[in-house]
Parts: structure tokens; C-alpha cells; sequence
């Protein structure tokens, strides 16, 4: 299945975890996964995310013709080196967040995904985003 977003990741209890970035054209989607690189997390896909399940996992990689590739508005489409892969641990929507949100959870291709809402252009998203994945990380492996 193939998803329009962005696959950023975070070293995160020993692996990378990744947070699948979704939202309208022109939302920040790219421009979130560029600041979050300045925040340790590494890119693993821009614009289209393939996803597959596997042992109650998801996972996600760029599609191979945008392997390695961010577009960076006003510069245009520039060459990373990528993560080749990574399980996705937050889907996060481009939207305005609530103060105290009650916790949400969508099913991705068979797999349960903690969804946050995040104002995608906020100074305070990439640094938002990195907590919230070894947050919901921590959240998991109480539930397992």
C-alpha cells in the first residue's frame, strides 16, 4: 500500500522508530521531515511511503524512483542519505492539536498506529514529534 506523506525516524529504545507524516498539499508534510533531520530523526521516504505489515509490525520505505529524495520548497528536490526502512510507530496528522487530547489510535494495514495531530509548520513540531515517539514507544511495551 502506498501512502502520500513523509517517513522520518528517531533512534528510539535500540531501533528506528518512524513517524508517518500525513496532510494536504502544501501543509509542511516536507518541510516538518526537514527540520525534524536537524533533530537527530533520519529520512526514510518523501511524498510517497510504501507500507506493509509484518508480525503486528508496520513498516514503510520510499518507493525506489524516490529513494534518497526531499523536496525542499525554494530549493528544490535534494538528495539525502536515507534510512532504507523503518517500523512506523506514529502517524502524525497535519492539524490543529487539541490541548489534552483523549488518545487516538488508527489502523494502518492491519496494524494498530497511536495517531497525533501537530501543527506541522510550529516551531516546536520537530521537538514535539521526537517525544511523542519514544512516548507512544514507552505506551506499547506497558501494553505488551
Amino acid at each position: 500500500m502506498i501512502r502520500h506523506g513523509g517517513l522520518v525516524a528517531a533512534r528510539v529504545g535500540g531501533r528506528w522508530l518512524g513517524a508517518l507524516i500525513e496532510g494536504e498539499a502544501g501543509a509542511g508534510k516536507s518541510d516538518l521531515a526537514l527540520r525534524a533531520l536537524d533533530h537527530g530523526l533520519r529520512l526514510v521516504a518523501d511524498d510517497r511511503v510504501l507500507l506493509w505489515a509484518s508480525g503486528g509490525r508496520l513498516f514503510g520505505r520510499a518507493p525506489e524512483t524516490l529513494h534518497g529524495l526531499i523536496e525542499v520548497r525554494g530549493l528544490g528536490v535534494v538528495r539525502l542519505e536515507p534510512l532504507a526502512l523503518a517500523e512506523i510507530g506514529l502517524l502524525v496528522r497535519g492539524a490543529t492539536p487539541e490541548r489534552f487530547p483523549d488518545p487516538r489510535t488508527e489502523m494502518v494495514a492491519g496494524v494498530e498506529v497511536p495517531v497525533l495531530a501537530l501543527a506541522l509548520l510550529e516551531a516546536s513540531a520537530p521537538a514535539k514529534l521526537r517525544r511523542a515517539l519514544a512516548l507512544f514507544d514507552r505506551d506499547l511495551k506497558r501494553r505488551m
